[in-house]
């Protein structure tokens, strides 16, 4: 039997010998291999912090000790340490989540993937332990990845550090990257650190007694009159001279907040005295550890462009993805257009947060290094930073997942959108993303920026709209512009039948009017962004049913275009099929649209529920929430038919008004085709 399969929890860690310990890294760095090849996931940050985890579980007792990992994707290690070995259903739906899940155990408890938020957390329960008398209790932070380079945890560190006997150990997984290489002054800082400190110095350190000499001595020269005090300010200062020479870790302790490191986070022992250390200490702790992501497997570490970060299905021996597919992404459809127009346009500059990669600012980083901007994981800087260039004489492109819109929302609203700042925003990953669960599907930003006054939002549906709408995005100075598309291979283009005079497109006509001449059509289905293919199919199978449809797609949804608004009018229905949340979605705007302008046709909103939704594929996901053109179809002809709420409209008769009744109602709405 394997070591690996003799551990069920962080129990069966203790009994093991240093050998063991040994061959146990080795199993779950294989484990991980063999099974994140299989079925995609994060491979690199979990094969860097295998002596780390099993570190903080043998020295720190989870569940009593709450152990919190900030960007979860690191917590594949600790999944298998506290008992879950079902791999095999990683991300995918009713299986193994791939960060921390409370359903799943007891020992997780973050589960947002958003970086930077752990020391909060950390804060939270270390006082809520503290205000309810459980002084035995630990709380231990693995955090890393670049997180520390998102402001939220240093506002955190200000607070845990205010409190000297606060039981709060963070561990620092310094690997130099977040997604890529880490950026900023602080990962230059981490990177000065020298790696030869000796573990006496931060034996002694974090010696209880140390402190309290020190603060005897520091009291009795203090209150030893002015030549007391001048002595204690001189060896004061020796002490801290000495300290940056031995350690230069000023930044943290300047924070009041002790240091213990640096560490080799791949030698298990070194990792369990410097967390022993820390453990004794008794109040907060941070431990840097030195580690390398990608860890023991030679494609990971070879790997320049993220170390394996996230992978696909790959071969496990070379490390080549097993997938071929020649369908091109909407992030290359956006990364080449990016760097075309920066070619031509010198003010313009891209911004993105630890993700140059992902987000395809790549192309125009290789051609204009000085005009594209890494702030790290800071997404809230990155946006006021826009406003700034644009007032500066630039127009700044800012390339986020949907998902991290969220935490910069104030910066647009306040600083970009109340300054008329051209600033242009583009949010990959939107809507349903699917593996990566309900902190990564980007469904919230359609109803989030709704509220912004003066915001432009467009939504291409292909390839063309989406390089035609990012130019007239940067087109915009004096307000900002949001493109906005999802997760995935880009398709096949969606042609229009018609372009309106307000760049509406007219994607389909089905069927023909309804009761008498010049009467109004059936349905009016207007189609946001990617929706387009499921909103074509609708219509078909309306058609099939004798029910009249039109598909249109806005382009730009934000403002309303006129259009859509006279053609409701002509409609006795109108569908508004978006991958948002429903609540204040792109359906809700227009219907307030329509009733300011005095049309009372009835609306249906067909999108996400406001529900957080459980990780599998995107398919999956939205088939789960009913968003699928068979149902979509079906309570669409249920309510042209009357027996679904809202009714359609009537269909002209010669005179338009409309039944007292909800029974009048049903029977005035059924097409001449399905009467009796």
């Amino acid at each position: 039997m394997s070591v690996l399969e003799r551990v069920s929890g962080p129990e069966d860690l203790a009994g093991l010998s240093r050998a063991e310990l040994g061959r146990l890294a080795e199993e779950i760095r294989e484990f991980l291999v063999t099974h994140v090849s299989a079925t995609g996931g994060h491979l690199g940050p979990n094969l860097g912090v295998v002596e780390l985890t099993l570190g903080v579980h043998r020295v720190f007792d989870s569940p009593k000790d709450s152990v919190v990992f900030d960007t979860g994707h690191q917590s594949y290690v600790h999944k298998l340490l506290t008992g879950r070995k079902n791999f095999e259903t990683l991300r995918q739906e009713g299986g193994l989540a791939g960060y921390p899940d409370r359903r799943e155990s007891e020992h997780d408890i973050v589960e947002s993937s958003h970086a930077s938020s752990s020391l909060s957390w950390a804060d939270g329960i270390s006082r809520g332990y503290a205000m309810t008398g459980q002084h035995d209790r630990h709380t231990v932070v693995l955090v890393g990845d670049g997180a520390l380079t998102g402001g939220m945890a240093w506002e955190a560190v200000n607070n845990i550090a205010s409190d000297r006997d606060r039981k709060v150990v963070i561990v620092v997984n310094d690997n130099g990257r977040s997604y890529a290489p880490t950026v900023g002054g602080f990962a230059n800082h981490l990177a000065e650190l020298q790696a030869s400190v000796q573990q006496g110095v931060d034996a002694v350190r974090t010696d209880r007694r140390y402190e309290q000499t020190l603060g005897t001595v520091k009291d009795l020269l203090k209150h030893s009159g002015p030549v007391g005090e001048m002595f204690y300010r001189g060896l004061h200062g020796m002490k801290q001279g000495i300290k940056d020479v031995v350690v230069p870790q000023g930044i943290f302790e300047d924070l009041g907040m002790k240091y213990v490191g640096p560490v080799d986070g791949h030698d298990l022992e070194a990792v369990e005295q410097a967390l022993n250390n820390a453990k004794n200490y008794g109040g907060p702790v941070i431990v840097h550890a030195i580690t390398e992501k990608g860890h023991g497997y030679g494609p990971a570490t070879a790997n320049v462009d993220d170390q394996f970060h996230a992978v696909g299905v790959i071969d496990p021996v070379t490390g080549r993805s097993t997938v071929t597919s020649s369908e091109r992404s909407w992030t290359a459809v956006f990364r080449d257009e990016i760097a075309r127009i920066a070619d031509e346009r010198k003010d313009v500059v891209g911004i993105t947060g630890a993700m140059l990669i992902p987000v395809g600012l790549q192309k125009m980083q290789a051609a204009h290094p000085e005009r594209v901007v890494d702030v790290g994981i800071a997404e809230q800087h990155a946006i006021a930073m826009a406003a700034g260039m644009a007032y500066g004489g630039l127009h700044p492109v800012v390339a986020l997942y949907a998902t991290f819109l969220n935490r910069g929302f104030d910066q647009l609203l306040m600083d970009v959108a109340l300054h008329r700042a051209g600033v242009t925003v583009v949010l990959d990953r939107a809507g349903v993303t699917g593996p990566d669960g309900p902190s990564h599907h980007g469904m919230w930003d359609l109803a989030l920026l709704q509220i912004v006054p003066g915001l432009h939002l467009a939504a291409p549906r292909d390839e063309p709209t989406l390089t035609e709408e990012l130019r007239e995005a940067v087109a915009v100075d004096d307000a900002p512009t949001v493109i906005r598309y999802p997760k995935g291979a880009v398709g096949a283009p969606v042609p229009a039948v018609e372009r309106l005079a307000d760049g509406v497109d007219v994607l389909v006509r089905r069927g023909g009017e309804s009761g008498t001449e010049g009467a109004r059509r059936d349905v009016l289905l207007v189609s946001v962004g990617a929706m387009s293919g499921l909103a074509l199919d609708v219509a078909d199978r309306l058609e099939a049913h004798g029910v009249s449809a039109t598909v249109v797609d806005p382009r730009w949804v934000l403002p309303v275009p006129a259009s859509v608004i006279e053609l409701a009018a002509q409609h006795r229905i109108v569908v508004v099929v978006e991958d948002g949340v429903r609540a204040g979605g792109i359906g809700s705007r227009i219907r307030q649209e329509m009733r300011a302008a005095g049309v009372d046709t009835a609306l249906n909103e067909v999108g996400l529920p406001t529900e957080f939704l459980l990780h599998g594929s995107r398919s999956q996901v939205l088939a789960r929430v009913g968003l699928t053109a068979q149902r979509v179809a079906q309570d669409t002809l249920a309510s042209v038919l009357g027996t679904r709420v809202p009714y359609a409209r009537p269909v002209a008769t010669g005179q338009e008004d409309v039944p007292d009744t909800a029974e009048g109602a049903r029977g005035a709405s059924l097409p001449r085709s399905h009467r009796g």
